[in-house]
Parts: C-alpha cells; structure tokens; sequence
C-alpha cells in the first residue's frame, strides 16, 4: 500500500521542469535535500495566496524551492535568496534563469545571520519566508524573520522532523534541540498563528500576526 505522501506525489511526478532539477542537482553532486514535491506545490499556493511580493528564502541549494515561490510571486515581485556557497548559489541561478525567472531572483552569499542583519539595518520588509538551511540556527532566523516580516507574512520552515529524530526523546543533539525550539515557537508563540504539518519530513507554518490581532 502506497504512503501518503507516494499518494499525493502520483499526481505531481509530471513537472518535468522540477524533475530536471533535482536531477541536476544530483549529476552535480550536490545534497540530494531539496523540498518535498507536495510541499513545493503548498509553497506556490501560499505565495500566490497572499500575493507576495517581496520572498525572503534561507537556503536556495539547487534552486527547487526557489522555482516554487518564484512560480507564486506577484507581478514584478522579488525573491531574495540568501545562500552560504556561490557554487550552490550558480546553479540555482541557472535553474531560476531556465524557468524564467532570473530577473525576478537575487543571491546573497555567506553567512545566512550576517546577510539577515544586513537585511535588517536596510530596513527590507518580506511578505513570505521559507527557512530551510542548517538546523542549528532555525530559531534565530525564525526571530529575524518576525522582525522583517510585514503585518500577515507567512513563515515556512521545512524539515522540522529531521527524520524522525525531533521525535525521539533519545536523540537530544544541537541541531535536534533547536529544531524542537522551533517547532514549539512556531506553534506558541504569541506573535504567531502557526502550525505543524506533518506529513513528509515536517512542515511548520505561520502567519505573523497584524497588531492587535
């Protein structure tokens, strides 16, 4: 019997365009770790949903995740990725640039906190983030994102099962630790209206509350 999740893939293994990617990404050798097909697709909808403009992604790898919020992106909308290696960086780019949309994408390199305090002491606001880089720091990008967020911006952060190791009490490591933080502020927190998804290998999402909601 199929999972659940081979289920909801059956219906979304014809992007052929995404297909193409992860396989790039694995003839390039890279970290075979881009986002779930069925959570790809959530992504899109909930940038279309809320009429993003200005996407804020921590982690762009190959650039997968990265095709599916530019796909939701509002007319003449941005993407910023920050990503911590230029090679990485490249080939999402190139990705970006094949589906068509390399001028709505822009890349910051290095440390994903030093580019987020940069980010802030510009004064740049997002209206969607997606966290999906190393695991250890996911709380503290979950704070710069409440930071940068406009009133109502929706905050995705995606692994926070780690394989089943969030799960097991015997598994206490950092990056285990701090993904528990996470999930926990992400479904707690009172700036926050979230929530837990838990099919694939986890999916927290929130939405920034609007003062004095």
């Amino acid at each position: 019997m199929m999972s659940p999740e081979e289920y909801a893939d059956h219906f979304l293994e014809n992007d052929r365009q995404l297909a193409r990617v992860k396989q790039n990404i694995a003839d390039k050798g890279m970290p075979e770790i881009s986002i779930a097909p069925g959570y790809g697709r959530l992504l899109t909808m909930l940038v279309a949903a809320t009429k993003a403009s200005q996407v804020l992604e921590i982690g762009a790898l190959g650039g997968y995740s990265g095709i599916c919020l530019a796909r939701g992106l509002a007319t003449g909308g941005l993407l910023t990725s920050l990503e911590l290696k230029q090679e990485f960086a490249d080939v999402a780019l190139e990705h970006l640039t094949e589906a068509g949309y390399g001028d709505q994408v822009e890349y910051m390199i290095g440390q994903a906190v030093d580019n987020l305090e940069k980010l802030k002491l510009e004064g740049r606001k997002f209206d969607f983030f997606f966290i999906d880089a190393d695991k250890e720091n996911y709380p503290v990008y979950l704070e710069y994102a409440i930071e940068l967020a406009n009133p109502g911006a929706i905050i995705a952060g995606d692994n926070t099962f780690l394989r089943g190791r969030t799960l097991n009490t015997d598994k206490n490591g950092p990056s285990v630790q701090a993904i528990r933080r996470f999930n926990e502020q992400m479904a707690t927190d009172e700036r926050l209206i979230g929530t837990i998804l838990p099919a694939y290998d986890g999916l927290a999402v929130a939405m920034v509350k609007t003062q004095g909601k």
